[in-house]
């Protein structure tokens, strides 16, 4: 049951409802304090922290790790201050731990067979 105070001052009356809500969802006081809406295509994957990052007014950076998006969090930090973002993905937007791994793998790939021709030219000359 809400409280009620009744303050007669100066000839005037005053009720404080002291109930707590504001009748606003968590939902809305959560989304008040969001900085901005950030899609995921506009931040940058780091592979090696496996973090996106979106760079913050403060000079810093907002950040959300992959493993956060994958279980459902849509809120990046940063860290130098109290600013967030919401981050707008799809799960099919993240990058595969697997699909990092073989662009990396193919890269390495790529150049051992660029090094092995160059080899046989100079050898040829």
């Amino acid at each position: 049951m809400p409280s009620t105070t009744t303050t007669a001052a100066a000839s005037s009356l005053t009720t404080l409802n002291l109930t707590g809500s504001s009748g606003a969802s968590a939902k809305d006081a959560e989304d008040l304090d969001m900085y901005d809406e950030i899609e995921i295509e506009d931040m940058t994957y780091d592979p090696t922290l496996q973090i996106y990052h979106y760079p913050c007014p403060c000079g810093d950076r907002f950040e959300i790790s992959l493993g956060s998006l994958r279980e459902g969090e849509d809120v990046a930090v940063c860290p130098s201050c109290s600013l967030m973002v919401r981050v707008i993905f799809d799960l099919e937007d993240l990058v595969d731990d697997e699909e990092e791994g073989s662009d990396e793998e193919e890269e390495e790939k790529g150049k051992g067979k660029e090094e092995e021709e160059e080899g046989k030219e100079k050898e040829e000359k």
